[in-house]
């Protein structure tokens, strides 16, 4: 069975990282290292690295300190955690509902959303797709409001710093993550004071234990070893076996920051191994993989198109896709993931993005569209391992179950030319 998803972190840099943990004690050489490559003009001092994403937004908000009860919009599919560190902060998260071809809210829909209190907006490019920034950056500079995007599924090497037009970039090297390094994040923040204040609070921070590093090393060096296909299929039939829900199991075991004392585990500073290794990835080439994935995902989608009007992929109306994940909507999401197993595709339904719940008192702010994406969304392995005719297959097997579905989703339609223009691009600039 092909796994769900194969981590972007090879042996040579688990062993890498391992090192690291009995004999890198220096911080600032490879915080240098990190922060530079998202400078811009060679000036490092324009970002941040720091635990985690979770760790960045904290920090930012700590420091611009917004008054209480401010609303912030965001995006409206997200983890739990950046809107539970949003509300600790006194602030008020506002969901802004998303159009499913573009993964974004439309511009009508932010000013709609917004209201005297607003003071920040949240913006997650989804899936690894991106969205344009033109138009939520000039209601935030129209307005007065901090514009932060995050970049963690849509980040790909090749310079990508972030936008320009945001007020704060935010790029996440957890273990699902390209190029990732277990964790680490690093935040762009184009305000210099702000970003002084950011570093001078998190030097007050503990240091991130090596020995709790080592042992998340340790822990998916083994989920690495396991997303081999032979190994996967034994794990999965060991499962049936012992009637484990593989799904939760795996699931559980990628949770960042799991249990309690969530602002407490955040407010560390990332260690001189954790540093030194996400160095090492972020300097390394890593363009075979991406093109790889983008490839594989545009073969699926033209094996996909005798299903339009059954199946849709969100995003695809965007230009920039990079298919980090490979979602599809459709109406029979269990019958999908069902048949695909049964073809040896472990496809799934489990994922970390909720959608934000409206605020007290404004019902009409619930996010209906994010909360329909979810409710029909499944996720397909698609990586650069998997060959040709295994996607193929996966295709067809995705097609004989929409087949059967009863109601087709004809509001949303499938476009499969449009992410190749990503895909063509990014290889002319290699």
């Amino acid at each position: 069975m092909f796994a769900r998803k194969r981590l972007d972190i090879g042996g040579t840099d688990l062993l890498a990282g391992l090192a690291a943990c009995a004999g890198a004690f220096d911080e600032e050489g490879p915080r240098a290292r990190v922060e530079g490559v998202f400078a811009r003009d060679g000036d490092e001092r324009r970002a941040i690295a720091c635990l985690s994403v979770r760790s960045g937004l904290d920090l930012f908000l700590r420091e611009v300190a917004l008054p209480r009860g401010s609303e912030v919009l965001m995006s409206a599919l997200t983890i739990p955690d950046m809107w539970k560190i949003v509300e600790h902060h006194g602030l008020v998260p506002v969901p802004v509902d998303l159009d499913p071809r573009t993964l974004s809210p439309t511009i009508e829909r932010w000013r709609a959303a917004a209201s005297p209190r607003t003071r920040a907006v949240v913006l997650a490019h989804l899936f690894g797709a991106r969205v344009p920034l033109g138009p939520v950056a000039a209601l935030a500079r129209e307005r007065g409001w901090f514009l932060l995007e995050d970049c963690a599924q849509s980040w790909t090497g090749d310079q990508d710093r972030g936008s320009p037009l945001a007020d704060v970039s935010m790029f996440s090297f957890g273990p699902i993550k390209t190029a990732s390094a277990l964790a680490g994040g690093v935040l762009v923040v184009r305000d210099p004071a702000i970003l002084e204040r950011m570093r001078a609070a998190q030097a007050s921070y503990p240091v991130q234990e090596r020995q709790k590093y080592f042992t998340r090393i340790l822990k998916y060096s083994s989920l690495v070893a396991l997303t081999k296909r032979p190994l996967y299929t034994a794990f999965v039939r060991w499962c049936r076996v012992r009637g484990v829900d593989h799904d939760q199991l795996i699931q559980g075991s990628v949770r960042g920051f799991a249990g309690g004392e969530f602002f407490e585990k955040i407010r560390h500073r990332p260690s001189a191994p954790l540093l030194r290794l996400l160095a090492r990835r972020l300097e390394s080439r890593n363009r075979w993989r991406i093109d790889g994935r983008v490839a594989r995902a545009q073969r699926l989608l033209q094996g996909l198109a005798r299903a339009q009007g059954r199946v849709a992929v969100p995003g695809a109306d965007l230009a920039f896709h990079s298919h980090w994940v490979f979602t599809l909507l459709v109406d029979d999401p269990e019958r999908v993931v069902l048949e695909l197993r049964e073809a040896g595709f472990d496809a799934t339904r489990a994922a970390s993005l909720r959608s934000v719940p409206a605020p007290s008192g404004r019902p009409v702010l619930e996010p209906r569209e994010a909360q329909r994406i979810l409710s029909r969304t499944v996720y397909a392995p698609c990586y650069p391992e998997m060959s040709e005719r295994a996607v193929d297959r996966m295709a067809a097997a995705i097609v004989r179950a929409v087949e059967r579905s009863q109601e087709p989703l004809a509001e949303v339609v499938l476009t499969p030319a449009q992410p190749r223009h990503f895909f063509q691009s990014s290889r002319s600039r290699r």
